[in-house]
């Protein structure tokens, strides 16, 4: 852990607005296990406009500082539940907004985990994410795979991770995360 660079900036992308949500709990997790030397900065969402073209001439301050966050970020996790077999609907917006080309771009060349809960089973909203992903040009992490299902289960009240197993494989990704930095 010595070799980390202190400035290293990891930035927490939650696809669920709902305050005590599974997912943002995975990004809590997650923070929790990274050495004090990085940095951990959660991505607001919840006031991001719907994206539309003639927008891009005026750029809303909320997606402004979306890409600033996410420009200033060596590393990406995007946590996310699965909505009809697929992502959500404010992720994708937030994605329409980094995609395009009066932001630069942000997300190209950026190394990006996916990870998800959600109340029941997690499987085809990850593979649409990392599509989209990749037609973005982010570098993604692709192991460990993390889906937890039946999260209702794995979590408190209050959207806290209590599960053994799942932070065991935060904690995988943590140091998959720290290699990648390297």
């Amino acid at each position: 852990m010595e070799d980390i660079k202190p400035e290293l900036h990891i930035v927490g992308i939650c696809g669920s607005l709902r305050k005590h949500s599974f997912n943002r709990g995975l990004l809590r997790a997650l923070e929790q296990q990274l050495p004090d030397k990085l940095k951990f900065t959660v991505a607001d969402l919840s006031d991001l406009p719907f994206y539309s073209e003639e927008r891009e001439q005026n750029l809303p301050e909320t997606v402004v500082k979306l890409k600033e966050l996410v420009e200033s970020a060596d590393a990406i996790v995007v946590s996310s539940p699965e909505y009809n077999m697929s992502y959500t609907a404010v992720l994708k917006n937030a994605l329409e907004w980094l995609s395009r080309g009066s932001l630069q771009r942000p997300l190209a060349g950026k190394p990006v985990a996916i990870i998800g809960a959600a109340s029941i089973q997690v499987g085809v909203s990850q593979s649409h994410l990392r599509d989209v992903m990749c037609a973005l040009n982010a570098r993604l992490i692709n192991r460990p795979i993390i889906q937890v299902g039946n999260a209702r289960e794995k979590f408190d009240e209050k959207g806290n991770l209590i599960d053994s197993s799942v932070k065991g494989q935060l904690e995988t990704l943590k140091d998959e995360l720290i290699e990648f930095l390297k």
